[in-house]
C-alpha cells in the first residue's frame, strides 16, 4: 500500500532550494541541497547552517502533577531543572530498555518533552500509559509546531539581530526562553544536535515560511543544511541516533548514558531493572571507533572481536572533519575501552579497527 508522507510548512521552500526529497519518519524531508552533504557539513563547522527539524515531536503536559509526571516517565530528573532549562533524557521500559531518548523543558505554568520524530505516536502512546496516575493533562502539539535548528559558530552573530527584544548572551547552553525572531513568537532554545553554538526555534506552522526567509536574507551567510549533514555532525560528537546507536533493547548504563540515570530521584519507570544491571555490572557498552584501513564502515556491518562476532557498527561515516572512517559498535564490557583492537567486516573483507575516546570532533564551538 502507498503510504502518504507529511510534508512540513518548509517543504515548498526546500524543493525551490534544489533540495532532494526523501521519505524520512513519515515525512518528505531534504537529505541535501545541490552543494552536497560535505559543503552543507563544513558551513555548520564553520559558519551557519539551517535545519528543518518540524518532524520532531513536541508533547505538552499541564496541571498539578506535570513536574511528578515527567519524573516518572523519564530517567533524568527534572525537578532539577530550573524555568528556563532544558534536560537530556529518555523514557524506559520496565526492562530498562531505551523507549527513546529526549528533551525535558521547564516552563513556569509547563512541562514540555521533545521526542523523535520515527517514535512520536510510540511515545505518546507510552507516556499515557502511566498518566492517569497523576492529575495532569497531555496534549500533542506536534502538527501544531514548526522547529528550526541554526546551528554553527555564527549562530549567535546570525540571529541577534533579528531578535532585537531578546539577549542571546543570556541564554546559557541548554536554557531557553520565549521571545520574537524576526517578529515571529517563539521558543528559543540553546540546544543542538551538532557539536557547534547554535538554537532551535519553536514556532506556529502560520510563522514558518516568514521565519525561514528571515533566516536565509542574513546576507547570504545561512545556508540549508539537509538529514545526510545532521547524521555526519551528531555521529562525530557521538551523539547517540534512535534505532542506531541505542533501541528497546539497549538500556543507558549499556550506552554510556548512565550520566541521564538519576536512581536516587525517587520512584520511575525503568528504575528496578537499571539497579539490577548496575548491581550485576554491564555485560556490554557502546564505543566509538577509528577504522584503521580505508573503508565506509555502515549500519549493520558485522564486528569480530577475536574469532568471535561481537555485534555490528551502529553508526558510521567518514568524517568530513577528520578525514577518517569512523564509527560506533557495542563490545564486552571487559574490552570496551579506548585503545581496544576489533575487526569490521566490509564485503566480505575484515578491516583493522580501534576503539577512541568520544567525542571524535573536539573542536566544536559547544566545547
Amino acid at each position: 500500500m502507498a503510504v502518504t508522507l507529511k510534508r512540513t510548512p518548509f517543504y515548498d521552500l526546500h524543493v525551490a532550494a534544489g533540495a532532494k526529497m526523501v521519505p524520512f519518519a513519515g515525512y518528505e524531508m531534504p537529505v541535501q541541497y545541490p552543494g552536497g552533504i560535505t559543503a552543507e557539513h563544513q558551513v555548520v563547522r564553520r559558519g551557519a547552517g539551517l535545519f528543518d527539524v518540524t518532524h520532531m515531536g513536541e508533547f505538552e503536559i499541564t496541571g498539578k502533577d506535570a513536574l511528578a509526571f515527567v519524573s516518572y516517565v523519564t530517567s533524568n530528573d527534572p525537578a532539577a531543572l530550573a524555568v528556563g532549562q532544558v534536560q537530556y533524557s529518555c523514557f524506559l521500559h520496565e526492562s530498562g530498555g531505551i523507549v527513546d531518548d529526549c528533551l525535558v523543558y521547564r516552563f513556569a505554568d509547563r512541562m514540555m518533552l521533545v521526542v523523535n520524530a520515527s517514535n512520536t505516536a510510540k511515545d505518546w502512546a507510552h507516556v499515557n500509559r502511566y498518566a492517569a496516575k497523576f492529575d495532569c493533562r497531555l496534549v500533542d502539539k506536534s502538527d501544531a509546531t514548526a522547529l528550526l535548528a541554526l546551528q554553527g559558530p555564527r549562530a549567535q552573530a546570525v540571529l541577534q539581530p533579528l531578535a532585537p527584544g531578546v539577549n542571546l548572551d543570556a541564554i546559557g547552553f541548554y536554557h531557553f526562553t520565549e521571545g520574537k525572531v524576526a517578529g515571529v513568537p517563539c521558543v528559543i532554545s540553546r540546544t543542538g544536535y551538532t557539536g557547534e553554538d547554535g538554537f532551535e526555534l519553536y514556532h506556529a506552522n502560520a510563522d514558518a515560511v516568514k521565519l525561514w526567509r528571515a533566516l536565509v536574507k542574513t546576507g547570504g551567510e545561512v545556508q540549508p543544511v539537509g538529514l545526510g549533514a545532521r547524521d555526519s555532525l551528531r555521529l562525530e560528537m557521538a551523539y547517540p541516533l534512535y534505532g542506531n546507536d541505542i533501541d528497546d533493547e539497549t538500556t543507558p548504563l549499556e550506552a554510556g548514558l548512565g550520566w541521564i540515570v538519576k536512581l536516587k530521584k525517587g520512584d520511575f519507570v525503568g528504575k528496578a531493572s537499571l539497579e539490577a544491571q548496575r548491581a550485576r555490572g554491564v555485560e556490554r557498552k557502546l564505543v566509538g571507533f577509528v577504522l584503521k584501513e580505508r573503508g565506509f564502515p555502515r549500519h549493520g556491518y558485522p564486528v569480530w572481536l577475536g574469532p568471535e562476532r561481537s555485534g555490528e557498527v551502529r553508526s558510521g561515516i567518514v568524517s568530513p572533519s577528520l578525514g577518517e572512517p569512523i564509527g560506533t559498535a557495542y563490545l564486552p564490557a571487559a574490552s570496551a575501552r579506548p585503545g581496544a583492537r576489533f575487526e569490521v567486516e566490509i564485503r566480505g573483507k575484515r578491516l583493522a579497527a580501534e576503539a577512541v575516546e568520544t567525542p571524535f570532533w573536539k573542536q566544536g564551538s559547544r566545547r
